[in-house]
């Protein structure tokens, strides 16, 4: 029987249970259903995490910290806030395409029935994003390339437009790929 290195088990825990999101119309992911998935005891399964909304939060750090790492690097690269901008959502929606079980995880749909707290870490997240685009566009706005007074509106309704695409390629299944025509739309609410 192998061994696995401390932090394997639970990086193939969080692994598993993404997988499992995948499956939009698939069975309720339980303990039980993932511990069957790993071929483990759900024994095993509390050894790593005290419970499944330990897990959760388990995937909502790894989407955080990989999607703001990647914020940081092209605010790092870009001078230009609406460059800036533009990259940040475009990101946002390749990050949905390739991560179609974390997306679940991203609007809430696999938070249904969970704890309370999960879904109001979501949208704390949302209000992240939110301020993230509010910061790119008053940079836009300091250099002249746009109004200061639509800052906050334009930051809003990306962030709409990001979690309304987000949604719409979950609920479809995952076949409506979240990036399509969004140069062009970003485009136009940056005009």
């Amino acid at each position: 029987m192998a061994t696995t290195k401390p932090g394997e088990r639970k990086l193939q825990i969080l692994q598993t249970l993404a997988t499992m999101l995948e499956h939009p119309k698939g069975e309720k992911i339980t303990t039980a259903a993932l511990a069957a998935r790993l071929d483990v005891s759900e024994a095993a399964l509390y050894r790593h995490f005290a419970s499944k909304a330990q897990m959760f939060e388990g995937l909502m750090e790894f989407i955080e910290s990989t999607i703001f790492g990647l914020i940081n690097r092209i605010t790092d690269d870009q001078e230009n806030g609406k460059s800036q901008t533009q990259a940040i959502a475009l990101m946002l929606l390749n990050f949905a395409e390739r991560n179609p079980g974390m997306t679940r995880v991203l609007i809430g749909d696999a938070l249904v029935n969970e704890d309370d707290r999960l879904q109001a870490r979501m949208n704390q997240f949302a209000e992240r994003i939110e301020l993230t685009f509010r910061q790119a566009l008053r940079s836009a706005a300091e250099q002249g390339i746009m109004a200061e007074n639509t800052v906050s509106v334009r930051a809003n309704l990306l962030t709409s437009f990001i979690l309304g695409r987000w949604h719409r390629f979950a609920k479809s299944g995952f076949k409506l790929n979240p990036a399509e025509n969004a140069h062009a739309q970003i485009a136009i609410l940056l005009t």
